[in-house]
């Protein structure tokens, strides 16, 4: 699914050069759940932007899905971004005046889907991401964080990505609610075998993941499974 061979991200201005990664390797298997663990200024945000394809590295490989997408122009990473990736943002970047449907449906709009199947996708991606049917007329500046957050959850599911991202997708919530929203990251991995890659800089948010890639100062750490996992119960936000 994902194999980075020797990433490293070189930014340079006039007179400073600044390196966030340094020769970073790993492979994701296909349905794995894996967080990136770091501080602030880690290179876990450099990271993710290259595996979201919204940055290329400055030397090394990635690729998804066997294409090597280090070496695509603008145009490719974006056709990437909208075919095989859906991003889940600390944010949620909902549009606010907009029913929980429609906002669902947009990824669609432009990737030329007609509306009928637009609309039958974004009823299957809400069903996935355990967002209650009664609500899916609202607007989303009517919803809790929690509900926002499983809104923009089916969002990232509609185009049936290959790759979930999840950037800080807690870091607005309070630890309750963004323990059922890590809950349905672990039920779309362990009942639909969807591949998520969370973005994190807490452990506790970590260990809701089969496996942890730490980084830090560029380079990675440790890479290890999760021993003392936190798995979800599904039963209790039904």
């Amino acid at each position: 699914m994902i194999e980075c061979k020797h990433i490293s991200k070189i930014y340079k201005t006039s007179d400073v050069e600044t390196q966030a990664l340094k020769d970073v390797s790993f492979v994701i298997k296909d349905g794995e759940f894996v967080a990136i663990m770091g501080p602030s200024g880690s290179g876990k945000s450099t990271l993710m932007h290259i595996l979201g394809a919204l940055d290329t590295p400055t030397s090394g490989t990635y690729f998804l899905d066997g294409k090597d997408v280090s070496t695509l122009a603008d145009d490719e990473l974006a056709d990437i971004r909208m075919k095989k990736i859906g991003f889940v943002f600390q944010s949620f970047n909902l549009l606010p005046r907009t029913s929980v449907l429609r906002n669902v449906m947009l990824p669609l709009i432009y990737a030329g889907v007609s509306e009928e199947e637009r609309k039958k996708h974004a009823e299957e991606a809400l069903t996935a991401s355990a967002f209650p049917d009664k609500f899916w007329n609202h607007y989303s500046n009517q919803l809790s964080g929690g509900m926002m957050q499983r809104v923009a959850i089916a969002r990232a599911l509609v185009n049936n990505p290959t790759l979930v991202l999840a950037d800080e997708p807690t870091g607005n919530l309070d630890t309750k609610t963004g323990e059922i929203v890590l809950d349905t990251f672990q039920r779309l991995h362990q009942e639909q075998g969807r591949t998520i890659v969370l973005i994190t800089h807490e452990q506790y948010v970590a260990e809701h993941a089969e496996r942890i890639i730490n980084i830090r100062d560029g380079s990675i750490l440790d890479d290890s499974k999760v021993k003392n996992r936190r798995l979800a119960n599904h039963n209790a936000h039904q």
